[in-house]
């Protein structure tokens, strides 16, 4: 299936077969999800699929698509061939040194046999358009197959029957070969499909990644000891065991221990949160401090993690189809140019004129109708489009994308990693020790390289130099000690003070204000400097915004972090809207909802649990440093992790659609002009064409499409 015209044309052909109760078929993912009757069997439904016109390919995921790797290799041939093709063709024209042996006027029947030749490879290579088209007109659903199998065949049919004329002797007939212009529409048709081939196996692949969060084992609790199993073989109710730098095999409870767990996949906050006895731990988390029992409540499709793949694949099946507009005037456009055609060598006859002449007539409205520029108006655009972007490190996995991003209002922004670096940093250091600040931060680096807690990835720049540490120690929600030359040192929050008295409350409270997380550091039980470590604000983003709201868009943050870090750093970027401590489930519930409220929306982010919510939003946008699942489940990849190509990519969408509209007007705007002329209508005022005539100008018009979708390059 190629487009929205072929989704439903495969939904509506089974709907109405007796058995089947209802039907969906994802465009994207090329499946259909059917309910039917018991007495039906899969053969029945794969011999439907059959004969609605497209080919049934067995039950989903029963086998790997590997095509890929040889339509590339097919493009870089056909590409090849093309150039010569247009060179033989076109080199006369433009002056440049023609081929002796397959010079046009001295050996017509050499330059004809030649580009007919040359041919069969793209008619070899197109043939799947031309099945389908033909399907399609038989089963009265005309579409964009349709459009290009007529231009195909009829370019093709006429100039074989000029050669043979060439070979009668008539070699004027030279002139009416339109062999390049085949090529040219199934190249460049090919080529698009090529591109949104990769962007709907990249959405298969989002799921398989998405699947492989949770580890495959896990520790059960025996009366023999601990026990390792695979997660097939953990029941509800079973005793597991998590130890630090471990993951967590399925959703429970913690019935004893405490630890610090990183559920960044699922909540997007940099920092873990603490979890103790009587709190819920989620399948993936990663146990970052201490050793865990938990109890296992959710298991199979009934996880966290199998809810979110049900809700990348039901954003998928559930996106609005966009459909071409090439796509919507198909289904009349083909039988109104057959039937003009038809009409006027009928009437040529019933007028008088001879058999030929009436047959030439014909031919003519057919060959100056032929629809390449119109098939060639949204793919070409589409392709230059893509391209420029990539080489503006903007990777766009669909063409529908491009077309989506001229309708959005709304913009929605997750915090970490998107808005921020996703990466903590030490934001402000006060230092009240006999050292300089670089030898303080040196002897802290030395400590922290002991612990697995994410603040200490904050100090790794400043392990300069190596120190002597002892005696190191840990204390769960509270912080870490060491000794260092003999002198004891202690780090962590406020909870470490106890008895000591605190002078730097002012301080403390500024630094909280500003969304730090804090850091005491004591030398001997004396504070000896306060640190403030957070997840710094991207240098682009508040540019980016400013000019975004600019331009009218709304823009909203949507968070799992907390709230007051969510509102510290939206009232620093001036944001329409925040909201913080949302779930995925959340989120794609909140974007459904801002759907139904009929806004276009774009969702960026780059975690796992963005996963969901990118594939809900109508564009989702993910960067080159974001997980695999994040960047799979998204539209766009801005391969440069900047995000000020959001305002390119925005940009790009509303030339490019306008670019395709001006292709399709000036396409229709000749079809307008010269089928009345072809018909001989205007043929008392002097305009008068024969296929020849009908033949440059239909060329012309494909040429007119193709220089106008080359201005999008600037």
């Amino acid at each position: 299936m190629t487009c929205s015209a072929c989704s439903n044309h495969v939904e509506k052909f089974l709907k109405n077969k007796e058995g089947i109760i209802d039907v969906s078929v994802n465009l994207v993912l090329g499946q259909a999800l059917i309910y039917y009757e018991d007495n039906m069997s899969i053969e029945t439904l794969g011999d439907y699929i059959n004969q609605s016109g497209y080919k049934y390919g067995g039950i989903a995921n029963e086998k790997e698509e590997k095509e890929q790797g040889q339509k590339k290799i097919d493009l870089i041939v056909l590409s090849i061939i093309l150039i010569l093709i247009m060179y033989i063709s076109m080199a006369h024209m433009i002056h440049l040194p023609v081929i002796p042996f397959l010079d046009k006027m001295k050996h017509p029947m050499n330059y004809g046999i030649s580009l007919g030749l040359l041919t069969i490879p793209y008619l070899i290579y197109g043939k799947d358009i031309i099945i389908a088209g033909i399907k399609n007109l038989i089963h009265q659903s005309p579409n964009m197959d349709t459009l290009i199998t007529l231009g195909v065949l009829v370019s093709y049919l006429y100039s074989f029957v000029n050669i043979i004329f060439i070979g009668l002797g008539n070699n004027q007939q030279v002139e009416n070969l339109y062999f390049e212009s085949v090529c040219m529409m199934i190249f460049f048709i090919k080529l698009g499909r090529y591109i949104d081939k990769n962007s709907k196996e990249k959405t298969k692949e989002a799921i398989k990644e998405l699947v492989k969060v949770t580890p495959e084992d896990a520790l059960r609790k025996t009366k023999e000891g601990e026990k390792k199993v695979t997660i097939d073989e953990v029941k509800v109710g079973d005793i597991l065991i998590v130890k630090a730098g471990m993951k967590v095999a399925v959703d429970g409870e913690i019935v004893k221990g405490s630890a610090h767990f990183d559920e960044s996949f699922i909540t997007g906050e940099s920092i873990p949160r603490k979890k103790q006895k009587g709190d819920k731990i989620v399948a993936g988390s990663i146990d970052y401090d201490g050793i865990v029992e938990y109890k296992a409540l959710k298991i199979g499709p009934k996880s966290t993690i199998s809810e979110m793949v049900h809700l990348v694949l039901e954003a998928s099946n559930s996106k609005m189809p966009i459909s071409r507009i090439a796509d919507k005037v198909s289904s009349f456009f083909v039988p109104i140019v057959l039937i003009i055609a038809m009409l006027t060598g009928g009437i040529c006859l019933i007028l008088g004129n001879p058999l030929n002449d009436s047959l030439i007539r014909m031919v003519t409205v057919l060959v100056v109708a032929c629809p390449c520029a119109l098939g060639l108006a949204t793919p070409l655009a589409i392709v230059v489009s893509i391209g420029t972007l990539a080489k503006k490190n903007i990777l766009v996995k669909s063409s529908e994308t491009l077309e989506i991003a001229s309708h959005i209002d709304t913009i929605i922004f997750d915090k970490t990693g998107t808005l921020t670096y996703g990466k903590l940093k030490i934001n402000k250091l006060y230092n009240y020790s006999n050292d300089n600040e670089k030898e303080l931060l040196n002897k802290i680096a030395n400590i922290e390289s002991n612990s697995t807690h994410p603040i200490a990835k904050a100090f790794e720049k400043w392990k300069t130099s190596t120190r002597n540490v002892i005696e190191y120690k840990e204390y769960p929600g509270m912080g870490i000690s060491a000794k260092i030359e003999n002198k004891k040192y202690t780090l962590g929050n406020s909870k470490i003070l106890k008895q000591i008295n605190n002078p730097y409350k002012e301080e403390e409270k500024k630094l909280s204000n500003d969304g730090n997380s804090l850091i005491y550091v004591l030398e001997d039980n004396h504070i000896i400097g306060l640190i403030g470590v957070k997840d710094k604000i991207r240098e682009e983003a508040k540019i980016t915004i400013k000019k975004l709201k600019k331009l009218g868009y709304k823009i909203i943050m949507l968070t799992g972090d907390n709230e007051i870090t969510a509102q510290i750093i939206g009232k620093e970027l001036s944001l329409d809207e925040i909201i913080a401590n949302v779930m995925p489930s959340e989120k794609t519930q909140y974007i459904k909802k801002l759907q139904t409220q009929g806004k276009k929306v774009i969702m960026i982010g780059d975690g796992i649990n963005d996963a969901p919510s990118l594939a809900t939003a109508n564009i989702g946008i993910s960067f080159k440093s974001s997980t695999d699942i994040a960047a799979n489940s998204s539209n766009v990849i801005m391969t440069n992790d900047k995000l000020e190509g959001i305002l390119t990519f925005l940009s790009m969408g509303k030339k490019t659609l306008k670019n395709i509209k001006q292709n399709l007007f000036w396409a229709f705007f000749y079809n307008l002009l010269m089928i009345p002329i072809a018909m001989g209508l205007w043929k008392e005022i002097g305009l008068e064409i024969n296929p020849m005539i009908a033949t440059i100008s239909m060329m012309l018009s494909s040429l007119c499409v193709v220089f106008n979708a080359l201005r999008l390059k600037k």
